[in-house]
């Protein structure tokens, strides 16, 4: 445990060192040295110190290195927001402090709960309220319809449905054995990916989907149900391409998008012109061009990072994502309850397959889909979001610590 905490602590000083030095360097950018720059960094990596060292005091069971991983996600991507636009890398410091407090409130509430019971149903009507409301109301903005615009805050109903969707997908696998007792869950589960198919959010209805097959044969290892329902999301898919312009679209530029460089393939070349032009080492933090790669902020985030960063750091990324994905099976395996396993891997997997759709798409593995790199691109909902699912796969590792302490405790008592 002391060496845990002795490596835990090492790669918390590696991560300020990397936020100091590179907000010492950005402040340097434009001229003479920028004390206000670096007074950015220098605020984050408080902030970063304090939560790590205030949650590890008070869950002493939470797993670090998951902690670690994410926090260093958010740091490299407020570095790389500041260094394109400081008004973005200032409002994404906000919402990183807002996802901690909402990371901290559901680790308080999973530790806490069972399987919330009937407020599940109150968690799928809500569900389908929140993705109906945005398919009526919303506001397109790059070809789906998937904000909603409130007096001056705008946000995505569709990142808190995930939280909403991944604990009912838990508690309906957990409670329910036979399979005409689950047709509530089978119906929201098409009723989700059927209303962000219509609003267009193709990135989510393909995360919603896909979480739903890896999950629902994990949690039941029922084959002929989850082959039928990849048929029926592969048919979905084959519609979708003649039913909607914009699906079509994208399909083809995926395929050749240099012969529409000037058009519509002009997104996806830029980003791998920045990727090819960064090499190995990267063109230095301040040196590249990313911002003429359309949309650096959110979707194409990655490939920024990639040219001033270079590959070896775009790899290692994916490789901290690998890290946490293992982290959190690992966690979801030492659960006790069936509930808090498939939360757990329910959580796990969502994030893992946002990060392989988007970075899929940016360097052209897969169709790209408009959705948020978890803890990197800019964006309230989707820091929250993502945060509120770290906080549930921490819950239950601090439950899962209390478990095996009072089990400790009692062999020690039987000894004696």
């Amino acid at each position: 445990m002391i060496l845990k905490r002795y490596g835990a602590g090492l790669i918390l000083t590696f991560m300020i060192l990397f936020l100091l030095t590179a907000m010492l360097l950005l402040s340097f950018q434009d001229g003479p040295f920028d004390g206000g720059v670096f007074l950015w960094g220098v605020i984050l990596a408080a902030v970063i110190v304090l939560q790590y060292n205030i949650l590890s005091a008070v869950f002493k069971h939470i797993d670090r290195i998951t902690l670690l991983i994410a926090d260093f996600l958010c740091i490299i991507g407020f570095v790389m927001l500041y260094r394109m636009n400081p008004e973005a890398g200032e409002r994404q410091f906000m919402w990183i402090v807002v996802g901690n407090i909402a990371m901290v409130a559901a680790l308080i509430i999973i530790k806490r709960v069972r399987d919330f019971g009937r407020a599940n149903w109150w968690f799928m009507l809500l569900g389908i309220l929140l993705l109906g409301i945005t398919l009526v109301l919303s506001t397109s903005q790059l070809g789906a319809n998937n904000w909603l615009k409130i007096g001056p805050f705008k946000f995505q109903p569709s990142e808190f449905v995930k939280v909403l969707f991944l604990i009912v997908t838990a508690y309906f696998l957990s409670t329910r054995q036979r399979k005409r007792d689950m047709w509530p869950y089978f119906l929201f589960t098409i009723a989700c990916v059927g209303i962000l198919v219509l609003s267009t959010d193709l990135g989510a209805a393909l995360l919603f989907a896909g979480t739903f097959l890896i999950v629902f044969y994990v949690g039941t290892g029922n084959l002929g149900i989850t082959l039928l329902s990849i048929g029926a999301f592969a048919g979905g898919a084959y519609a979708s391409y003649y039913l909607f312009d914009h699906v079509k679209t994208r399909v083809e530029i995926w395929q050749d998008p240099w012969a529409a460089y000037e058009g519509k393939g002009y997104q996806i070349v830029q980003g791998l012109l920045a990727i090819a032009s960064g090499g190995v080492l990267g063109t230095g933090l301040g040196n590249g061009m990313p911002t003429s790669i359309p949309v650096h902020e959110t979707d194409y985030i990655f490939a920024a990072i990639a040219e001033e960063f270079g590959l070896i750091v775009a790899v290692a990324l994916i490789a901290f994502y690998l890290v946490f994905i293992v982290r959190g099976i690992l966690i979801a395996m030492d659960a006790r309850a069936k509930f808090d396993k498939l939360l757990v891997f329910g959580s796990t997997c969502m994030l893992a397959l946002q990060s392989f759709i988007i970075i899929g798409g940016v360097i052209k593995l897969i169709p790209l889909t408009g959705i948020t790199m978890p803890f990197v691109s800019l964006g309230g909902s989707s820091m929250i979001s993502s945060m509120m699912l770290l906080g549930i796969i921490e819950g239950v590792a601090q439950k899962n610590g209390e478990l095996d302490e009072a089990e400790l405790a009692e062999m020690g008592g039987g000894i004696e």
